[in-house]
């Protein structure tokens, strides 16, 4: 049966079903507006009881699969492949995070979009056939982030109101044929968009034309409107990137500010936490969608949502070299069941 919509986007003859989200988050996430909604909080040193950051971050990782695994109600051994990724180089998180499962990996880089990524292609792989019980995993460190793309901890820089707080956090899913409460009906992947804007501290106005994209692009190819949708929630754009993605959607003639959400701006409280613009991180839309997100559809307080998780395509080397700050979504359709 033909699955393939318009240009960008697939249709599941077979929706596959979200089975259980699950997800750790560090202190600062815990003491946001969703912090009742995580399933584990850390401690506040941010280390989870490892020896460094990075070792932290795969931490969670780990505890977020296994947490999904018990709310499934399956072991380790049914999982036939996990697809995964983090901002680290060579995605290291995730590599010695996952390593324990002894289950098959697809490694992936889609910046702070790697779980619209993860759920698409584990989404494809049970629709596909390929797969009874597959799971979707990302995270991210507000510390080893720093460290990869900024500056020391200890250096002390000042961030711009544009900066957004990289949130840590784990969140992980378990995809199977059947047995949800939501289910995943469709997917729009994404294009690398480059408006050439070189500032890496404002991602959110690197990501936006990204966004904006990928969200125009689903309501062409599912000749939908925006209030087909009960909530169009997008990564982690903050403040600053969802003014300019609803201008960009306007332009395009679609007025998407009530249906609109992003995970950046409803992980924190920018009044009181201090993160300016907003969270972002892969973290932040995998931790969001599997504690706040998935129980609304669950529980049918949503009947449809589409799911943008966005990414700054960027690295050290590409930065010190002067490059643009490309960006890329991801598009999910969920629907409750």
């Amino acid at each position: 049966m033909e699955q393939m919509a318009g240009k960008q986007s697939i249709q599941f003859a077979r929706a596959p079903h979200i089975l259980s989200g699950a997800s750790m988050v560090g202190k600062k996430e815990g003491e946001g507006p969703l912090g009742a909604y995580f399933d584990k909080i850390g401690e506040e040193d941010g280390f989870f009881g490892m020896n460094s950051w990075e070792e932290a971050e795969s931490t969670l990782q780990k505890e977020a699969v296994s947490m999904a695994l018990a709310k499934a109600g399956i072991e380790k051994w049914q999982l036939r492949t996990i697809y995964t990724g983090d901002l680290l180089a060579q995605s290291i998180a995730s590599s010695f995070g996952i390593m324990g499962f002894h289950t098959p990996i697809y490694g992936l880089y889609g910046a702070c979009s790697t779980m619209g990524e993860a759920l698409s292609l584990a989404s494809m792989a049970v629709a596909g056939g390929y797969g009874d019980y597959v799971a979707a995993v990302t995270s991210s460190h507000f510390a080893s982030a720093e460290k990869e793309f900024r500056f020391p901890l200890g250096y002390g820089n000042q961030r711009p109101l544009s900066a957004t707080w990289t949130v840590t956090g784990g969140g992980a899913c378990i995809l199977g044929e059947k047995g949800g409460k939501a289910r995943i009906t469709g997917i729009t992947t994404g294009k690398i968009v480059d408006y050439g804007l070189k500032d890496s501290l404002n991602m959110g106005a690197c990501m936006a034309p990204a966004a904006c994209d990928t969200i125009y692009q689903n309501l062409m190819d599912f000749n939908r409107m925006p209030e087909d949708y009960d909530k169009i929630i997008t990564g982690d754009l903050g403040y600053v990137g969802q003014e300019i993605l609803l201008d960009l959607l306007k332009e395009r003639g679609f007025d998407i500010s009530k249906q609109h959400m992003d995970c950046g701006i409803e992980i924190y409280d920018q009044k009181t936490q201090d993160t300016h613009a907003g969270g972002s991180g892969c973290g932040c839309s995998a931790v969001t969608f599997a504690a706040y997100i998935l129980p609304k559809l669950e529980k049918g307080e949503w009947k449809r949502i589409l799911f943008v998780p966005t990414g700054a395509l960027l690295s050290k080397v590409s930065y010190n070299e002067g490059k643009s700050v490309p960006g890329i979504a991801q598009g999910v359709v969920v629907e409750h069941c």
